[in-house]
């Protein structure tokens, strides 16, 4: 039994590795990429240090010294579980090359999620640690609140991978009967960066509004884990948030898997 989830394992370890391989031919991005983080943290940084600069306590929650944290963690996690499954699959299917994905004996779905792991080992290498070791040398961010809380983090956060995955493989699935969703890709793009809790902590939306996104999987890409990393849940309540997500992982890989079989139904293919 072993041996055979072994062997069915190894074509997807391939595509890991072409992942790998492939994002070396554009090193010097992920190199420009740390000065692009570091900008935003930046940016963020003096943003909020305004916005607190007569608050006399917290705001809705936060401290600037944990408000800094939270953006400066944000962008580095951000610079790991991101990916463009959507967009190089929205190019295959404009230039053709879908359908070479379509005869292979694989899980298509899983191909581009093992491809997107091997794109984030190399950005987790070349990006997401230098990236925390400069913004960590710049600004004044704090540790974890635990080593528990840590360890919970970097739960969340490989959870936060696989929510952009499959979310990234559903929009990326629409190029099949749209042909072209580039558009749909910057909306996309626009509302995970907000609705997350990236950009703005969910505590900061309307009480109306938290109530409503709360029962939607964006803000456990970047709002859970990194108030998991602060330490603003109990172990339980982190726990249980972690649940959560991961339910929502399960939930959207079957959702992506639907909707690839059913797109794929009817396909018309031109290029190649």
């Amino acid at each position: 039994m072993a041996s055979r989830v072994q062997a069915a394992l190894v074509p997807y370890a391939e595509f890991s590795r072409i992942g790998f391989v492939n994002i070396l031919a554009f090193r010097l991005r992920y190199f420009t990429g740390i000065i692009t983080y570091l900008l935003n943290v930046t940016v963020y940084y003096f943003i909020w240090s305004a916005v607190f600069r007569n608050a006399t306590g917290s705001i809705a929650g936060f401290s600037l010294p944990q408000m800094i944290t939270y953006v400066s963690v944000g962008w580095i996690i951000r610079s790991f579980y991101w990916n463009t499954i959507d967009q190089e699959m929205a190019y295959e299917v404009i230039e053709g090359k879908i359908a070479m994905d379509l005869i292979k004996p694989v899980s298509v779905q899983w191909m581009w999620i093992f491809r997107a792991m091997g794109e984030s080992a190399f950005r987790l290498g070349l990006l997401t640690v230098p990236t925390a070791v400069v913004v960590a040398f710049v600004f004044p961010v704090q540790g974890p609140a635990s080593g528990t809380d840590l360890t919970l983090f970097i739960i969340a956060v490989i959870g936060s991978f696989f929510l952009m995955g499959a979310i990234n493989f559903m929009i990326g699935t629409c190029a099949i009967p749209l042909k072209s969703i580039l558009a749909m890709i910057r909306a996309k793009y626009w509302l995970i960066e907000l609705l997350s809790g990236l950009l703005i902590p969910m505590t900061y939306f309307p009480k109306a509004a938290q109530r409503i996104l709360s029962w939607l999987p964006f803000e456990h890409i970047a709002y859970t884990p990194l108030s998991i990393y602060l330490g603003r849940f109990s172990t339980n309540k982190a726990i249980q948030l972690l649940c959560v997500q991961w339910v929502w992982v399960v939930i959207l890989l079957f959702a992506a898997h639907w909707w690839w079989e059913r797109a794929t139904k009817k396909i018309t293919i031109h290029g190649g």
